[in-house]
């Protein structure tokens, strides 16, 4: 443990003084460096963790967490007994068919390529984030009048209101007199729905099951069954309970294994920037090594003091170690309270930026969602804490073991 002396000792080396101004300089732009990097590494953090959490909640917002499919690529023909059978099962709160495939929507001021989903009105609850986004209008429009829902990205890009019609052509092809074409019908726009994912807001058209049926040209199937679980986390567990229980011609996949590449990328890039940023700690920890080796020539002179006067080497290397330390300390608590406050307020940030410069620097055709999350984890908060704490220990301890090795009578030779 370090006693009085060796506090009041290191904390007057840690000040300024005119001879040793450039020492000063070199420490404060250490004390700079290591605060900027822990800020740093705790923003990035935040923010891959607030994005890989709103993520998975979009997606699971209008997506169940587990899916049935034919094995063979063809549809369900017996749905309504394999959702009874789900239903069945612990963690299993609701059970959804659906048909989806890919059309043109094309309205009067333009055409895109969408993802077309059929769904009962009474399975739209189960989507949580999609249902949060409809109002009554909508939800009754969908529900009686039988209109169809869009994006609302997809409304802007075609210019469409409520009320107004959009034309939905089918890849399939119908046989007429005139020869084969392909199958075009037209919609009554109910509404739109906004969940904060650009790939779904872009894309996505809900239409009445009946309807989707005749535009599909299929009857008494569904393409899909989606399940929602009480608790994802025990999606394994459910996926191995209704092995054993639905047909062998049917397989189940989690929400984790369609979603792989994206939570394998997030992993990844979160793994490569923790490594990267941590550089920045390494550097500014090199920075205590070179100012504290220069405090040390200048204190030659007080070192062989204190050893004439009894002082251990072991008493030199705890001031020294603790001289370096409080640099890192210091700037370790200030970087993680500017880490954590830049990260609670990084979406404010981002928008005072963007109308000062005028650009946009979240975009949400890049990065699929429209504002930028952050989701502070204090565990994270603590290691990189102690990571930098641990550095500049440890950049600490080379010169405060030169400094042991001062010689009395050498160093008061010219005094």
């Amino acid at each position: 443990m370090l006693n009085e002396t060796e506090r009041i000792i290191a904390l007057r080396y840690t000040k300024s003084k005119r001879l040793e101004g450039f020492i000063s300089v070199s420490a404060w732009f250490s004390l700079i460096g290591i605060t900027l990097g822990v800020a740093t590494l705790i923003v990035v953090m935040s923010v891959m963790n607030g994005f890989r959490t709103e993520l998975i909640d979009r997606i699971l917002g209008i997506n169940g967490h587990l899916i049935v499919y034919n094995k063979n690529g063809k549809s369900i023909t017996n749905y309504n007994e394999t959702i009874k059978k789900v239903l069945d099962t612990e963690n299993v709160v609701a059970v959804t068919p659906h048909l989806e495939g890919q059309a043109l929507a094309r309205t009067k001021y333009g055409m895109s390529g969408v993802v077309i989903r059929g769904a009962n009105w009474s399975d739209l609850p189960a989507k949580k984030l999609l249902w949060k986004s409809l109002d009554e209008v909508t939800i009754n429009n969908f529900k009686t009048k039988k209109n169809v829902i869009l994006g609302y990205r997809l409304g802007q890009r075609l210019n469409v209101k409520v009320g107004e019609y959009i034309s939905l052509i089918s890849p399939n092809l119908m046989e007429t007199a005139i020869g084969v074409i392909p199958i075009k019908q037209n919609f009554v726009i109910g509404g739109f729905f906004d969940i904060g994912m650009y790939e779904y807001d872009n894309n996505f058209i809900f239409i009445p099951w009946k309807k989707a049926e005749k535009f599909f040209s299929t009857k008494g199937i569904a393409h899909g069954i989606e399940i929602f679980l009480q608790n994802p986390k025990l999606a394994q567990q459910v996926n191995f309970e209704l092995r054993n229980k639905l047909n062998d011609n049917l397989t189940i996949i989690d929400w984790k294994k369609t979603n792989s590449s994206f939570m394998n990328a997030l992993k990844v890039e979160k793994n490569v920037m923790f490594v990267i940023l941590t550089l920045i700690i390494i550097v500014a920890a090199f920075n205590i090594i070179s100012s504290m080796i220069m405090l040390v020539q200048t204190k030659k002179s007080d070192i062989a003091l204190m050893r004439t006067m009894g002082a251990s080497k072991f008493l030199i290397i705890r001031i020294f170690v603790l001289t370096g330390s409080i640099i890192g300390i210091l700037g370790t608590f200030i970087g993680a309270i500017l880490g954590i406050i830049v990260s609670i307020n990084i979406e404010f940030i981002r928008n005072f930026i963007s109308s000062i410069f005028g650009q946009e620097l979240f975009s949400p055709k890049i990065y699929f969602l429209s504002s930028l999350p952050s989701n502070i984890n204090f565990n994270e908060v603590f290691l990189v804490m102690i990571i930098s704490i641990t550095l500049t220990l440890i950049a600490s301890v080379f010169p405060a073991w030169k400094a042991s090795k001062i010689s009395p009578a050498e160093a008061l030779r010219y005094e």
